[in-house]
């Protein structure tokens, strides 16, 4: 059965971006995730959207889940229809008497560029009204937030693709080079029965009974044996590729399989006991490491 696109992986790291123009003002919505174990949402807020921060804050938890979540909302005024910004005067006054009194206070002199600093002060280039939301702005702002959020999510599935890619890769050359080890395990077990029987015959050079040698280089043999390794291996890359196939949301059960792959390839290491299968066997481990550093940034 072919997936959908709702099927598909999804990575923690994304960015969103809408933008909505009123007569007056522009607002910009901007979202950026990293990944997380949990969903981290940190928000800023202009003023005058604050109450609904609440209501923003379910939309994101909602869709993303998971991920380190950056949300950002403001607003852009326009040029009023003469022209030129507003400036609330009484708060330019308001600000001039306080520096007028602290320079007086501390016998310093006035700044000599004290009125372009009045100017930069906060909220002296704005309208002196007080701003209330009304219920059909907020309807334009939150189809904005959702607009940024759904953009967000079309990003993270497409790097999900690129990390589905990676993850195949990377399965198809670990599944590769466990096939290149069975020649090696042959040629191991023949290697291990000359270098004991040279040791006896050569070194130690003392009658011994070959009945009694044969049944402890068959219990060797067995304790280097690397078929149930081999096996569970092979069942672990099936489930990963399994799993990236199935519904989205899968990143914890990844790391998961990508763990117990590591615990059968490092056993396949120690029992190796054979320079070609060991070359191998770090190779695959270099695989798996790419699988494990990608896999934490998968939803």
């Amino acid at each position: 059965m072919r997936k959908t696109i709702y099927d598909m992986i999804q990575s923690m790291t994304g960015y969103g971006k809408a933008i909505a123009e009123l007569p007056d003002k522009k607002i910009t919505v901007e979202l950026k995730s990293l990944n997380s174990k949990a969903l981290d949402l940190s928000t800023r807020i202009a003023p005058l959207y604050r109450e609904k921060e609440m209501e923003i804050r379910n939309e994101i938890s909602k869709v993303l889940e998971r991920g380190k979540v950056d949300f950002s909302l403001w607003i852009e005024k326009k040029e009023s229809a003469d022209g030129a910004t507003p400036i609330n005067q009484v708060l330019v006054e308001g600000y001039y008497n306080q520096i007028k009194t602290i320079a007086e206070n501390l016998a310093i002199a006035m700044p000599a560029d004290w009125f372009q600093t009045l100017l930069r002060m906060p909220d002296v280039m704005t309208k002196t009204e007080a701003q209330e939301l009304s219920e059909e702005e907020w309807k334009i702002v939150h189809t904005t937030v959702l607009k940024a959020i759904q953009q967000l999510v079309d990003f993270r599935k497409q790097e999900g693709q690129a990390l589905e890619k990676k993850f195949r890769e990377k399965i198809a050359n670990i599944t590769s080079l466990l096939s290149t080890i069975e020649p090696y395990e042959k040629e191991r077990i023949e290697k291990v029965k000359e270098r004991i029987t040279d040791a006896l015959e050569k070194t130690i050079s003392v009658d011994y009974d070959k009945n009694r040698l044969e049944q402890e280089l068959i219990y060797y043999i067995e304790k280097l044996d690397v078929n149930e390794e081999k096996q569970r291996l092979g069942n672990h890359l099936n489930y990963f590729v399994n799993t990236l196939e199935s519904t989205s949301g899968q990143g914890k059960k990844l790391g998961f399989i990508a763990q117990e792959m590591g615990r059968e390839i490092n056993t396949l290491g120690s029992k190796s006991n054979h320079a070609e299968m060991q070359k191998i066997v770090v190779q695959m481990k270099d695989e798996l490491e790419q699988i494990k550093e990608q896999v934490l940034n998968v939803m």
